[in-house]
């Protein structure tokens, strides 16, 4: 089974349940949050042969690229650009490219994996791209302008 792309169907009643906190709101209401801060989130390559899809509630290894040639099983730390409204549609991206340095993949990968390292790593959306076999060599991923209409995560 291939990796689809997608937001995660947990993630849209976690967001509800607000457990995921992009950004770093002021609560008035909340006495049992009095500085909310916000989370950590990460980003993580998974192989070709992987079956990450919106159906997955977490993250975890199986089908990620192997710990090894400059990567890091557990992916990159991302910093998220606060949340925002256009319009009516929210959305938070990245604030950069995200890039692994003279990388040598274990195989063919097709597929990031977004997830909240801070809330027991439940997974928020996989993201599919061409398929792509790295040998020593810069792995790119340019972040979409942070907008409603191409932000990395956006709901309307």
């Amino acid at each position: 089974m291939a990796n689809s792309a997608g937001m995660c169907s947990s993630f849209k009643r976690e967001i509800l349940n607000g457990e995921h906190q992009f950004g770093s709101p002021t609560l008035v209401s909340r006495t049992s949050l009095t500085a909310p801060t916000a989370d950590t989130f990460k980003l993580a390559l998974f192989l070709a042969s992987a079956s990450r899809s919106v159906a997955d509630t977490v993250y975890n290894t199986t089908g990620e690229l192997a710990g090894t040639g400059n990567y890091t099983q557990g992916g990159k730390t991302l910093t998220m650009i606060a949340p925002a409204l256009d319009s009516t549609t929210a959305h938070t991206t990245p604030n950069a490219t995200v890039t692994w340095t003279a990388l040598t993949s274990s195989g063919a990968f097709d597929a990031a994996v977004l997830y909240n390292s801070t809330q027991s790593s439940k997974q928020v959306s996989v993201h599919t791209f061409s398929s792509q076999n790295v040998t020593a060599a810069d792995f790119s991923l340019t972040m979409p302008t942070n907008n409603g209409t191409t932000g990395l995560i956006r709901i309307a």
